[in-house]
């Protein structure tokens, strides 16, 4: 078993036993399950995925981190949202702002432009995970 936690700045989303969890790394996603090698990484925007015996879910994250040490799974992010709490709306709009920002910049700002990424990309994974609620 895993504890998991998962923490904003608002407030303890999750502390739970799960069996494995899937993480959006920068690197790619990432499955953990018990007795995974320690590990520290950044996350980018999408969606994290647990499962266990007594619960399992999906959350759609915003960037953070992630460490894995001794079976304990903490995830520090920004936000973390279940599919019932997406402002669906709200998602639309900013992905539409973040389309717009990401064609005005072009290639000559990269750094808005990646940070503009990383919202259109979090209001993406917010979106696909409210759908499929």
């Amino acid at each position: 078993m895993l504890k998991l936690e998962i923490v904003t700045p608002e407030k303890r989303v999750l502390d739970a036993e799960v069996d494995s969890v899937t993480v959006p790394t920068a690197s790619g996603e990432a499955g953990i399950l018990p007795n995974h090698a320690p590990l520290i990484s950044a996350l980018r925007p999408g969606i994290l995925t647990y499962a266990g015996k007594s619960e399992s879910g999906k959350l759609a994250v915003s960037g953070g981190f992630v460490e894995v040490s001794s079976d304990k799974v903490a995830v520090l992010v920004d936000t973390a949202e279940s599919a019932d709490e997406i402002d669906i709306d709200a998602a639309k709009a900013t992905r539409e702002t973040a389309e717009k920002a990401i064609a005005a910049a072009g290639l000559v700002d990269a750094e808005i432009a990646a940070d503009t990424r990383d919202t259109l990309d979090h209001a993406a994974a917010r979106l696909q995970l409210a759908s499929n609620k």
